[in-house]
């Protein structure tokens, strides 16, 4: 009987033991944000009104991330993080139940360390500067990779040196989990016996302080045999390189940049820059007001030029009402729709108006 009970009692103590070294927890987050939008000049002729498939003042998103301490400044990390549509309830990204993210890593003195799929340093590197952001009116309707930069099948690094961040992905094969969506290649993965197929690879630095910061990245895809149009073959790149940058005082802060954009694909190989300037202004805590301009140059070919403005009144804080006008400029040729996931006749002038409302949890 006494051999029993230390028994017992050595076991609860090294349980205890393994609980005091070992915390752990897991957070439940998410973004639900939708309205009714309105455009005129739509695709075929008319006006479109009704509520979003995309995005609205932010995308809907729903997530858990975890923490695990394993000691001696160690952590066992990961984030599932699923994109949706508030309209119909569907996922976004394809149809992919974690489109935004999964992943899993170690996060020690040296850095985080993420294996899965996961956000690229394209993404991390607009985050600051671009103070609209994957709205409904923005930058990202001249290029729908922008706002879905993800990287399939990936290792990723990151860590923060003082004010310098440093981060880079790898990718051993792209959109392996189908089917395509918004800026998806449907390169299919990791293809054995052509090690190039399909495989992307980006790296970020930046420097952030209390009032200024700036950041550039670099962002290389590769295609694959039976990938989406125009990325059908190994051969084949699409490049992205982002240099932006952004200052702040109490009440105003002032963000832009430039996008350059190489897709090296034979007969369909594109070059374009395009450059952003926008200011947001606090007049007091519970409004927001931003404006933006954006500026697509493809020498030869088209330009356009979008401006949007918004307005956030936050009514707690996690929740907030918004309006957000956006006004295309399209060149000749041009035929960029003002609305994120819309459409407009080739050469037009486009209005967009949204009203909606966002809660965060």
């Amino acid at each position: 009987m006494r051999s029993l009970l230390r028994s017992v009692a050595f076991f609860s103590l090294m349980q205890a033991s393994c609980l005091a070294h070992s915390q752990s927890s897991v957070t439940l987050y998410g973004i639900i944000d939708t309205g009714v939008e309105y455009y005129n000049h739509a695709a075929g002729g008319g006006s479109f009104a009704g509520v979003p498939t995309l995005t609205g003042e932010m995308p809907s998103e729903w997530g858990l991330t975890g923490v695990e301490d394993l000691g001696g400044g160690n952590k066992a990390i990961f984030r599932l993080e699923s994109g949706f549509a508030p309209g119909t309830g569907g996922f976004n990204f394809g149809g992919r139940e974690f489109g935004r993210q999964a992943n899993v890593g170690l996060q020690t003195a040296y850095g985080s360390l993420t294996l899965g799929r996961q956000i690229n340093m394209t993404t991390y590197t607009l985050l600051n500067a671009d103070v609209i952001g994957p709205s409904i009116h923005s930058l990202y309707v001249f290029d729908s990779y922008l706002a879905y930069a993800r990287s399939d099948n990936a290792v990723g690094y990151m860590e923060k040196f003082a004010g310098v961040t440093v981060g880079a992905t790898y990718s051993f094969g792209r959109d392996a989990a189908g089917p395509a969506g918004p800026s998806a290649t449907n390169c299919p993965g990791q293809v054995a016996g052509n090690f190039l197929a399909c495989k992307q690879y980006t790296a970020m630095i930046a420097y952030d302080s209390s009032h200024f910061g700036a950041a550039a990245s670099y962002d290389r895809m590769r295609g694959g045999a039976g990938a989406s149009a125009p990325l059908t073959s190994s051969a084949y790149t699409d490049t992205h390189t982002v240099v932006d940058g952004y200052f702040k005082l109490p009440s105003v802060k002032a963000g832009g940049g430039w996008i350059h954009r190489n897709l090296s694909a034979g007969a369909a190989s594109t070059l374009y820059n395009l450059y952003f300037f926008g200011l947001t202004y606090t007049p007091i805590a519970s409004l927001a007001l931003d404006a933006q301009v954006d500026k697509y140059i493809q020498s030869g070919v088209t330009s356009s030029t979008g401006l949007a403005a918004r307005a956030s009144y936050y009514l707690s804080r996690s929740t907030s009402v918004y309006s957000s006008v956006g006004y295309m400029i399209n060149g000749r040729h041009g035929s960029t729709p003002v609305s994120a996931g819309g459409t407009v006749e080739a050469g037009a002038e486009q209005l967009g108006v949204m009203l909606g409302m966002r809660h965060l949890f």
